[in-house]
């Protein structure tokens, strides 16, 4: 073929095109890199280092040509939605009286497509500072970083890539996009339920929202992820199933709506949802929760998901119906031991499957494992978490029994003490 100047130019433009469309693993570990780095200070909701992230993110969207929305207090252009709250002095307080008020900031960006339909993809972006509040899962937390790699640099660092992506693919039209970024989730999705009780966009025009809290730890070995709301709608099944063709994944589908995260704040005013989450890890709400340990080539396949679903979704024919799912069982159990254990979330198979062992705690004294399912304790069988945590209710501390487990396809029976 005869190449012109004109040609040379044309493949050029289709190289650039095709370039900027492709999820990049290293935007993807930059931001994360960034987010949890030391100086941030683990993003504590209402910190200068939030309010330091906040920046970066807004930044971010104002790169890609996202637009700022009227914002409170002042109603005017921002990419900041600032709102005020109150710190429990504990989490198991009931009250916030006497507590002083905080600001908080969710980081917002649209995408506008001149579209009829809008879709919001959002992550929380704060974490746990320095282990203050009584939510780190350290033996002794206070005055340590808690970066929060997965927790949730993932998720936010998966928000910014996917506004690069859709902003820079002129082909896509369908949905308008609000990229949302939470402050408070660690606190009690704090910025979340502030925004869907006072939204600066019509709640009335979004179509779905999708959240990604913890996406980063994606196991080369199982490759299991989990998605929580798919019962939010009718469609998402078939639709999940429809993409996860194209994937090597292993995909946990759970349908509730209510869920330990921002979705849960969409899925209240009946908006349909889905969280991806590629399961719990024995880092989650510790220090040690860093950037070395993320799997950036797994996430850059999550968001590939995402956007084969997103695009499925403009595809169909029919509109996507809201319905509400059944809640999720309460545990109305009160422990008095704990075994100190990490399960994996993940695993659905019988038994409780062992993701990682605190030291010090009944589980190691007694010789219990990472990757060992436990399927009775005592004489109570273990099929799932819900039993684990019923049959945890009945013993008292100092009590000794027996626990079996599966380790290595075989059977053993340990002794422990309480």
């Amino acid at each position: 073929m005869k190449t012109t100047l004109k040609n040379i130019v044309i493949i050029g433009l289709f190289y650039q095109c095709l370039f900027s469309q492709n999820i990049s693993v290293s935007e993807i570990q930059k931001h994360i890199t960034y987010l949890a780095s030391d100086s941030l200070k683990g993003r504590g909701t209402g910190t200068d280092e939030e309010k330091i992230a906040a920046q970066y993110i807004a930044q971010h969207f104002k790169k890609y040509g996202l637009l700022p929305l009227p914002s409170p207090p002042k109603n005017k252009p921002s990419y900041f939605y600032e709102f005020t709250f109150k710190k429990k002095r504990h989490p198991h307080d009931t009250s916030t009286k006497g507590m002083p008020e905080l600001k908080g900031t969710n980081v917002i960006g649209f995408l506008d497509n001149k579209a009829e339909k809008t879709i919001v993809i959002g992550a929380h972006y704060d974490h746990l500072g320095l282990g203050h509040d009584y939510n780190s899962l350290d033996p002794s937390p206070e005055g340590k970083i808690h970066n929060g790699a997965d927790d949730n640099a993932s998720g936010t660092a998966g928000v910014l890539e996917l506004a690069r992506y859709f902003s820079q693919n002129k082909q896509f039209k369908k949905y308008n996009i609000l990229f949302m970024a939470f402050s408070g989730e660690e606190l009690g999705l704090i910025g979340s339920k502030k925004w869907t009780e006072n939204p600066n966009y019509p709640l009335n025009k979004i179509y779905y929202m999708i959240n990604m809290d913890m996406i980063g730890r994606l196991n080369n070995s199982t490759r299991k992820m989990v998605i929580y709301g798919v019962g939010t709608s009718n469609q998402w099944v078939p639709l999940i199933d429809s993409v996860s063709k194209n994937f090597s994944l292993v995909i946990k589908k759970d349908s509730s709506g209510i869920g330990p995260s921002d979705q849960t704040s969409f899925y209240l005013k009946d908006i349909p949802v889905l969280h991806f989450f590629t399961g719990q890890h024995s880092d989650y709400h510790k220090p040690t929760d860093d950037a070395d340990k993320i799997n950036y080539k797994g996430e850059a396949m999550i968001l590939q998901f995402i956007i084969q679903l997103i695009e499925k979704t403009a595809q169909q024919s029919a509109p996507m119906q809201f319905q509400k799912t059944a809640a999720p069982k309460e545990n109305k159990v009160s422990f008095k031991v704990t075994l100190g254990i990490m399960p994996d979330y993940t695993y659905d198979g019988k038994g409780v499957k062992v993701d990682g062992v605190a030291p010090n705690k009944p589980a190691e004294k007694a010789g219990i494992q990472k990757g060992d399912i436990i399927i009775q304790i005592s004489e109570y069988p273990i099929s799932n978490i819900e039993t684990y945590m019923q049959t945890l209710s009945k013993f008292e501390k100092n009590q000794s029994t027996k626990v079996k487990i599966i380790r290595n396809n075989n059977e053993i029976e340990l002794d422990i003490m309480f």
